[in-house]
């Protein structure tokens, strides 16, 4: 194998390697929070596109914002990414992940939220970051009777349990 085709070989496993972990970082940045993790993984002119259930975001300051507001109404939140898909075509690719969400929501209690991810990134300076993020929805439930009994989110009072 010459040396051109093993460096051909080694960008497109790192660049899956990135990928995959761009969209590991968007799960991490919501479930802890991390404003300083979100900011990274976008291009500035990226796009976050949730759905009518949970809006439209051009730009990153417009993508915190975005997760500020989440946040308040979902202060906790357990994310799942599964099944990517990654298709790279030179700096561009695409990417597509099912995920499953549980979240604590102020209003209707404890949620799941099933979709997919549909992504479009680009490598920009040596840097892969997202471009745009597609949300399908494929359905939000409320779950009236799921309470934790053990682990570092349950209640006080049944956490010993």
């Amino acid at each position: 194998m010459s040396l051109q085709a093993l460096s051909a070989r080694l960008d497109n496993l790192e660049s899956h390697m990135a990928i995959q972990r761009l969209i590991a970082e968007y799960a991490h940045a919501f479930d802890r929070r991390d404003e300083a993790l979100l900011r990274s993984i976008w291009h500035a002119d990226a796009v976050l596109a949730l759905g009518a259930a949970f809006g439209h975001f051009v730009g990153v300051d417009a993508i915190v914002d975005s997760a500020h507001q989440n946040w308040a109404h979902m202060p906790h939140m357990h994310h799942w990414m599964a099944n990517t898909l990654i298709e790279l075509q030179g700096e561009t690719a695409t990417a597509q992940a099912a995920v499953d969400c549980m979240v604590l929501h102020r209003e209707l209690g404890q949620v799941q939220i099933s979709g997919h991810y549909h992504d479009r990134l680009e490598r920009r300076g040596g840097r892969w970051a997202f471009v745009e993020r597609r949300f399908d929805l494929h359905y939000l439930t409320p779950l009236p009777h799921w309470k934790p009994v053990a682990g570092s989110e349950a209640p006080a009072d049944t956490a010993s349990a």
